[in-house]
Formats: C-alpha cells, sequence, structure tokens
C-alpha cells in the first residue's frame, strides 16, 4: 500500500541526499542553506553536482508543502534559495 506522506519518503530517504534531521525548520535562510550545501557535497548517491542537488532538494520541499506552509516559514525558505545561491557562487535571479 502506498503511504500517504511519500513526500516525507522522499526528503528522509532520498537517494540525492542524506539530508541532516529538521533542516526546513531552522530559524536562519542562511542556516538552511549552508545544511543542504555540506549535505549536497558530502552526499555519494547524488546523480547531479552539489548545487543542483541541494536546489532541487529544496524546491521540491517548497513544492510539495505547498498551501500548508506558512506564509513566514516559505519567505524563509525562498530566501534560502538566495543563500544556497550565493554559497555556491551562482547569481541571484532577479524578476
Amino acid at each position: 500500500m502506498a503511504t500517504k506522506r511519500w513526500s516525507r519518503d522522499v526528503t528522509e530517504k532520498s537517494n540525492a541526499l542524506d539530508l541532516e534531521s529538521n533542516v526546513f525548520t531552522k530559524d536562519s535562510p542562511r542556516s538552511i542553506a549552508e545544511s543542504l550545501k555540506r549535505s549536497a557535497e558530502h552526499s555519494k548517491r547524488r546523480k547531479s553536482d552539489p548545487y543542483r542537488s541541494a536546489m532541487s532538494m529544496l524546491v521540491f520541499y517548497i513544492n510539495r508543502a505547498g498551501k500548508n506552509l506558512p506564509k513566514q516559514r516559505k519567505e524563509k525558505l525562498e530566501a534560502a534559495k538566495d543563500e544556497l545561491r550565493a554559497l555556491f557562487g551562482k547569481k541571484t535571479e532577479k524578476a
């Protein structure tokens, strides 16, 4: 039987990264980004470069949480994208 919380299984058991526990609940966007970067750089199981793996996991989490994500939490996670880009030396996207 398929689990109702398949997205939780993905973030906990993903073949892409071994994530630090509660990474997406950290208070600072910078600390979220640093944790994702660390996980991506140390993972032996990821399928693409560390930046893409870290960003993909962050975007996946934001998308799966959807409407259930409180506004303040979503803002921190969105800010973590910019922090992640900066940590990897990528250009920041501006709309």
